[in-house]
């Protein structure tokens, strides 16, 4: 089963159009085939445990520095988290928004943060093209500040696709390199 390049619905096998957008499905087939042929790729959407796996990665690397942060920050009798630090089922602390700054830049500039480049993952919009960094902030919101609600939704939702719902909103893929 395919998924449209426009909406990114689910497409049947032997559909013309897209149930939910309507374009052509021989339109966007002929699209894809001559984006992966000149960029020299496939897309293969990434697994759950391999984003799992470098979501840790990134989090242990910019844990180390959110913690060097606070002990300067305790030295200095200076709080580092200025707003509450738990709601239900999200995270907004200020080393929440370190993390989204950190996955805004990685994954907008390179398309991919530390633990993705370690897993050979990027991130990239439903065609397989790059993200800019507006996409990259609308991604990054979720993963940063409501990763638990953001994973739950997409599983329930977007199984398939391998989506968190900040995925399906800002309308991109994790993909291997």
């Amino acid at each position: 089963m395919g998924y449209c390049n426009k909406c990114g619905a689910p497409i049947p096998e032997d559909a013309l159009f897209c149930t939910k957008c309507g374009t052509s499905v021989t339109t966007q087939a002929k699209a894809a085939s001559q984006d992966t042929a000149a960029s020299g790729y496939s897309l293969k959407l990434a697994t759950w445990g391999e984003r799992f796996i470098a979501w840790l990665i990134d989090v242990v690397i910019v844990g180390i520095f959110i913690g060097i942060l606070s002990v300067f920050a305790w030295f200095a009798w200076t709080p580092i988290s200025f707003w509450p630090s738990w709601v239900p089922l999200a995270n907004f602390s200020a080393g929440g928004v370190v993390y989204f700054l950190y996955w805004m830049i990685m994954d907008g500039a390179y398309g991919q943060s530390l633990g993705k480049m370690i897993m050979h993952l990027k991130v990239t919009r439903l065609d397989g093209s790059r993200i800019n960094i507006a996409t990259a902030a609308l991604e990054s919101i979720g993963k940063a500040f409501f990763m638990l609600l953001d994973l739950l939704i997409g599983l329930l939702f977007y199984p398939d696709r391998k989506q968190r719902i900040f995925n399906y909103l800002s309308q991109t893929i994790v993909i291997h390199e």
